[in-house]
């Protein structure tokens, strides 16, 4: 499906480039109403493929620092889309700051293969979510030790996901955490004189990181914005391009809300689409503002 989604994604893309993205849009508006839905709402704020990159674990140099990262199929599927100002996705700009701040990355074996479950859980596939949890499992103990290394996942939800039905010796981390615990000695911060937009998705609240994210924007712009009045943001999973209307309603309040922004962050890709929809700014992967502010440390 990943292999299928990723030039589809793309095409459209091309498509728009030649014959204006509002004339595409305009003609994707009128697919998904002619099809009751059926057709998912294609926006120039949709993704493009993402890149297939060469996930081979890097042979570490002595003394260097090993972790596991372990790219979401999300990720591993959507790039960038028309708001962006540069072509790396996710996980490419993931693996640029684990490089930069010193670590040689592992990834599991046939990742292309790997998926945290999520995705058939949430549509009903129990049984079929049970055997992806289980291979996912087998693989991430096999290539961290048995827990040894830490694990980084670039979703927040699938993280979730994980922490939820994989096995506890598994030390995993969505982005904000990982750069937090583990990061944050290795980097040179220069923060921007900006002011920047964070939402906290479902997932981060669940997980108590709400205050890291909006600590780690802090390490990185001039002022951080935090809308109180957005709590989760309506796209829920897939939903978001099919029923556009409920992530129109649960980002009402947005808007208004972002003061004097002009950028916005998040830690998961899916979130992030429907967030630029509805605010007029962009919002991208905490790890893009981490990234763009950062240097390696020259004791490192």
């Amino acid at each position: 499906v990943t292999n299928v989604l990723r030039p589809m994604l793309s095409f459209a893309h091309g498509v728009s480039k030649v014959i204006g993205y509002g004339t595409m849009e305009g003609i994707t508006r009128g697919l998904f109403r002619i099809s009751g839905h059926r057709f998912p709402l294609w926006t120039r704020y949709t993704p493009s493929g993402a890149r297939k990159l060469d996930y081979t674990t890097e042979t570490p140099l002595p003394g260097q620092p090993e972790m596991v990262y372990f790219p979401s199929c999300i990720t591993r599927t959507m790039g960038t889309s028309a708001d962006y100002d540069e072509k790396a996705g996710v996980t490419e700009k993931t693996i640029s700051l684990l490089h930069k701040a010193g670590f040689a990355i592992r990834y599991p074996e046939n990742i292309h293969r790997l998926c945290c479950g999520m995705a058939f859980s949430s549509k009903g596939f129990r049984r079929k979510a049970k055997e992806k949890e289980d291979e996912l499992n087998e693989a991430l103990l096999k290539i961290s030790d048995n827990g040894a290394l830490p694990i980084l996942c670039d979703m927040s939800p699938c993280l979730l996901h994980m922490r939820e039905t994989l096995d506890k010796r598994l030390h995993l981390y969505e982005p904000v955490e990982f750069i937090y615990d583990f990061m944050l000695d290795r980097l040179e911060f220069s923060p921007l004189p900006i002011t920047v937009a964070v939402h906290s998705t479902c997932s981060t609240t669940k997980m108590g990181v709400t205050a890291k994210l909006q600590a780690l924007a802090g390490m990185c712009a001039a002022k951080v914005v935090s809308p109180v009045e957005v709590t989760c943001c309506g796209w829920a999973g897939d939903r978001g391009f099919f029923y556009p209307e409920l992530n129109a309603s649960a980002l009402r309040m947005l808007p208004t809300s972002l003061e004097e922004a002009t950028e916005g962050y998040s830690n998961s890709r899916t979130c992030e689409i429907g967030l630029t929809v509805n605010s007029g700014i962009s919002y991208k992967s905490i790890v893009y503002l981490v990234d763009k502010v950062t240097r390696k440390k020259e004791e490192l």
